[in-house]
């Protein structure tokens, strides 16, 4: 895309190649190669050797000194006499690069492309080659290519920006990136109707499109461009270099839900371990509404070598296949997408942020990211799955999976919803109470759905031994009453976790049950429950009378109905019980007392369930009162003779004291009259 037509794979010439004149006074047919050495081939022998890495270049001082102010600097400030030998294993570009440059000194004419513009441009900076020296040198002609050639590009700008990634920080102190990733995002966000499209991956019979085309003047002829037609292309490049793209995209104003999409697709390419099953394109499924495509966006060859179909691949295929990317690399990419998600709500899919957030706890992302990461969960937690939400435990718990982020994200999820309803906008009283129904109603309903994903979880954790009673208890009660308006999920749970933990005691299984509202179970949970032996007796009572409870509330409503509705509709006609009866079809009359049989029925019924539970309560007491008295007796025959004898002895005591007391009843009256004027004496003296 983006590409004059007269592009090839090889790239693009500019003009007939960077040729300078013949001014450095040595005749060349060009270089030759011999094993890892250049020579010169003329007829003059080299006076000059250039090692870089293990590649020798045999070369001549005068064309190299008289366009690089470098190598001139070196040779002519060195205290070793006659220099003829240099190393040079820090250019940028390496060999590759020192060749075009050489073969510039040489005045050979040099054919600058988008695959060794970057190299060149950081060779021709190192070796100093400016305008101080000669008149268009190396620098002036790469930077003009740069700028009105590569930067006009599409296909050109990424090439180059792939390439820059062995030439830093050269790239980036030149301001390549820079330049690059703005030109890439400006041509991202520009709008597709205002140029003539031919979609990459195309058979080379189709010619790519022009930048500088203007609208096809054939609107019959122009083809319907997706709006994620460059999320293949951007996402070939390094993490960094994307984080620069994305970056300046959304300075431009780019749609967030095309950016979350960009970033879904990048990490579903470079890391492996993120989409399951090898279901790379099942993930991209969600993205947008659009198809994705999966192929690169390139131009074909205008010089026979055949279709761009995956061309970007072609030219810059990276030597480090995805799946050798290694732990270290794969932390730091993540990192660096957490850090550019928009903030926007569903800018991606709750799936993809839960299996980031899998990788980051597996990888040991840094803490502050996964908090941030689990807020951005907790915002949309009600479009998670199951199958999401069970991610295994990385660190020392016991358990399989994290029960421990799981709830911190469902606390995540209610402050979030807190927020929204407190932070509602000011409006006008009626907008104000629409807006806080709709609010309610947006509110419940995604809590309802939460609901029902905990009580999914609880009973797929419920399974695991290792699980604590607290653990399971503190997840199930963190959502508030109302929403869950069944609690069969719930129960479900609960007798999971019983019957995977069955040496629990009957305390323990009391309060695991009151989590659950026995009066929001349905019929049918109701049935398995008065039949099921794990509950306590005491929660089987409780079900058994809610279920009646329920029954006798419904027939109660309906005959309320139909005794307003029939004199609503008989009573202004007639005023007495006997024309009632008499203007009462007999088909009515046969059913209503066919319901007040029912009725009694039931009521009958319900009675005898309440005479059976006072049984069961009296019988308990009675059962209580016998294990009392068991209880009691060891400690009475535990009493030692010494204890039994100090009994008797004070309670022969006790009947001594009785009898002198019933003998000498005068004698206290003596007592006292003789004690009286004693105490009087004392009192005076």
């Amino acid at each position: 895309m983006w590409d004059s037509e007269t592009e090839s794979l090889g790239g693009r010439e500019y003009g007939n190649g960077a040729h300078v004149s013949a001014k450095h006074g040595v005749k060349t047919d060009g270089f030759e190669q011999r094993g890892q050495s250049w020579y010169v081939a003329t007829d003059v022998p080299s006076d000059f050797l250039v090692q870089i890495s293990e590649f020798n270049f045999h070369l001549h001082k005068y064309p190299l000194i008289s366009r690089c102010g470098r190598l001139s600097r070196i040779i002519y400030e060195t205290h070793e006499g006659d220099l003829n030998k240099i190393n040079l294993d820090d250019l940028p570009g390496g060999p590759e690069s020192f060749e075009l440059a050489a073969k510039f000194c040489y005045g050979i004419a040099v054919d600058l492309t988008a695959a060794n513009i970057s190299g060149l441009r950081c060779a021709a900076e190192y070796l100093e080659m400016t305008e101080d020296l000669e008149e268009g040198n190396l620098i002036f002609k790469t930077e003009a290519f740069l700028s009105y050639v590569v930067l006009s590009s599409w296909r050109d700008s990424i090439i180059v920006l792939k390439s820059c990634e062995k030439l830093s920080p050269w790239a980036e102190n030149l301001q390549i990136v820079r330049r690059c990733s703005e030109s890439i995002a400006w041509k991202a966000c520009v709008n597709p109707k205002g140029i003539r499209w031919n979609y990459t991956g195309r058979p080379s019979k189709v010619s790519s499109p022009s930048w500088n085309d203007l609208k096809d003047s054939s609107p019959s002829r122009a083809i319907q461009v997706p709006p994620d037609w460059w999320f293949e292309d951007v996402s070939i490049l390094r993490i960094d270099h994307f984080v620069r793209v994305i970056t300046a995209i959304k300075v431009k104003g780019m749609r967030f839900e095309l950016i979350g999409a960009s970033i879904m697709q990048y990490a579903s390419k470079w890391i492996p371990g993120l989409i399951k099953d090898g279901g790379g394109e099942a993930m991209l499924d969600d993205l947008s509404n659009g198809n994705i495509s999966r192929e690169s966006n390139g131009s074909s060859s205008g010089s026979g070598s055949g279709s761009w179909k995956g061309g970007l691949h072609l030219i810059v295929a990276g030597k480090e296949e995805p799946e050798a990317i290694k732990a270290k690399d794969q932390r730091m990419i993540i990192e660096s997408l957490i850090s550019i998600i928009p903030p926007q709500k569903d800018s991606v899919s709750c799936s993809f942020l839960l299996r980031l957030l899998r990788m980051a706890n597996k990888l040991k992302v840094a803490p502050a990211l996964v908090t941030e990461l689990e807020k951005r969960v907790g915002m949309q937690f009600e479009q998670a799955t199951l199958s999401d939400l069970l991610i295994p435990s990385y660190s020392k718990s016991d358990t399989t999976y994290d029960v421990d982020l799981v709830q911190r994200l469902l606390e995540h999820f209610l402050v979030q919803e807190q927020t929204e309803c407190v932070s509602s906008p000011s409006r006008s009283y009626m907008e104000k109470n629409m807006f806080e129904e709709s609010q309610r109603g947006g509110a419940s309903s995604a809590k309802m759905r939460v609901a029902r994903l905990v009580d999914s979880y609880l009973t797929e954790i419920a399974r695991d031994r290792n699980l604590s009673l607290t653990k399971f208890h503190v997840l199930a009660e963190a959502l508030p009453e109302s929403a869950r308006t069944c609690d069969d999920g719930l129960y479900r749970a609960i007798d999971s976790y019983l019957k995977a933990h069955p040496a629990l005691s009957e305390h323990e299984r009391k309060r695991l049950c009151r989590v659950m509202d026995c009066q929001k179970l349905s019929i049918d949970a109701c049935m398995h429950a008065a039949q099921n032996e794990r509950l306590p007796l005491r929660v089987v009572v409780q079900v058994l009378f809610s279920e009646q409870v329920k029954i006798s509330n419904a027939i109660a409503n309906n005959t309320l109905k139909d005794n307003t509705a029939v004199e609503s509709q008989f009573q202004p006609m007639v005023s007495t019980r006997k024309t009632l009866l008499e203007g009462t079809p007999q088909s009515f009359q046969e059913g209503w007392s066919s319901a007040k049989k029912d009725i009694n029925t039931l009521k009958f019924e319900l009675e005898t369930v309440k005479s059976k539970y006072v049984e069961l309560q009296n019988d308990m007491e009675t059962l209580q009162r016998q294990f009392d008295k068991i209880v009691a007796k060891p400690k009475q025959h535990s009493s030692s003779a010494w204890t039994s004898g100090w009994k008797k002895l004070s309670r022969l005591a006790k009947m001594n004291n009785m009898d002198s007391h019933d003998d000498g009843s005068d004698q206290p009256v003596a007592e006292q009259t003789r004690k009286t004027p004693r105490r009087w004496r004392n009192s005076i003296s």
